[in-house]
């Protein structure tokens, strides 16, 4: 336990460090003592409007959206025993785009868009289970099915149609929409004011699964062990999938689709920490939010004023770590 303790507290202290890192960085830098005052001090300065009514905000809906992403990510690869699983391959990323592009095609607001893409994810995520409903009670009743692999293809599948209702779109809006949907698309963390759900989905989805932890370590060494130690897979399976899907869902509504925090983070404090769900699971949460709002942060510095697309940024850092992960696997025997 101190161990875990030790670990925690040093990802917890790099978070905080780049938290005030992203509070005072933009096109206007802010020394520590007039980030002080704008935290503490009274309010109507400039420094306090530009804090308080844009940085902090922000900065707390990339934090809450990459740990959401992150956790997802790794119970993912937990279930399917793949470490190049990530959320998105559920599809929920495109069911959420589809509901957003649509809002923004029929010129509807900033609530109207976010709740256009909850429903589109909720959508995927029906569809999917509904899909893969079969293969869970087969599992179930046979005890030796595994249904990961049709629900990973489901996952592909529904990905490739949401792709494709996607590009539609695109073809049929007006030139005077293709940036804002383009930079949705992407992912965008500009003008993220609703922080407070995604934040409070985060500490939820970790105080839910954490208590699996101990099962998640015992699936780890196969089913079969895991049955004859007394856990019981199906539920948990359907737990943890659910529980991935919903943050899932929420991360997309918070900062549109953001892809690689999922695939890049767990794994990497995979190699670091080792594969003890108890440590992983915290740790990987604070870690996503810690790199995406270090990436949005770059995002909007780089070439400041103006901003890039955080999904920009964590793609540049994605890809590459995506072909190690694939040219390490190929190499494995």
């Amino acid at each position: 336990m101190r161990r875990a303790l030790t670990i925690w507290l040093c990802l917890a202290v790099a978070a905080l460090v780049v938290f005030m890192l992203a509070l005072a960085s933009g096109s206007t830098w802010l020394e520590p003592v007039q980030l002080g005052e704008a935290l503490f001090g009274p309010a109507g300065g400039m420094a306090h409007e530009i804090v308080i009514g844009l940085r902090l905000p922000r900065a707390l809906a990339a934090f809450a959206t990459g740990g959401l992403l992150a956790l997802a990510g790794a119970l993912m690869q937990i279930l399917l025993r793949n470490p190049l699983a990530d959320p998105y391959v559920l599809g929920l990323s495109g069911g959420a785009a589809v509901g957003a592009l649509g809002a923004m095609l029929a010129g509807l607001g900033v609530f109207a868009i976010n709740l256009s893409a909850a429903a589109g994810a909720l959508v995927s995520i029906v569809l999917l289970f509904a899909l893969v409903r079969r293969d869970f009670s087969r599992q179930q009743m046979l005890g030796a099915m595994d249904a990961s692999p049709r629900l990973l293809l489901t996952g592909v599948m529904l990905a490739s149609g949401w792709g494709a209702i996607i590009t539609m779109m695109f073809a049929l809006a007006p030139e005077a929409k293709l940036r804002g949907m383009l930079f949705w698309l992407m992912g965008d963390l500009n003008g993220a004011e609703s922080w407070a759900p995604a934040m409070v989905a985060l500490a939820v989805a970790v105080a839910v699964v954490y208590p699996m932890a101990r099962e998640l370590n015992v699936l780890l060494r196969g089913e079969t062990v895991a049955r004859a130690l007394g856990v019981r897979v199906s539920g948990l399976r359907f737990a943890v999938y659910l529980v991935a899907s919903v943050s899932t869902a929420l991360a997309v509504t918070t900062a549109g689709t953001i892809g690689f925090i999922g695939l890049v983070v767990p794994h990497a404090l995979r190699l670091l920490v080792g594969n003890d769900q108890r440590i992983l699971l915290p740790a990987t949460a604070l870690t996503g939010g810690t790199l995406l709002l270090l990436a949005d942060t770059a995002a909007r510095t780089l070439v400041a004023p103006q901003q890039l697309p955080v999904g920009v940024i964590t793609a540049l850092i994605g890809v590459p770590a995506f072909m190690f992960l694939m040219t390490r696997r190929a190499r494995t025997p």
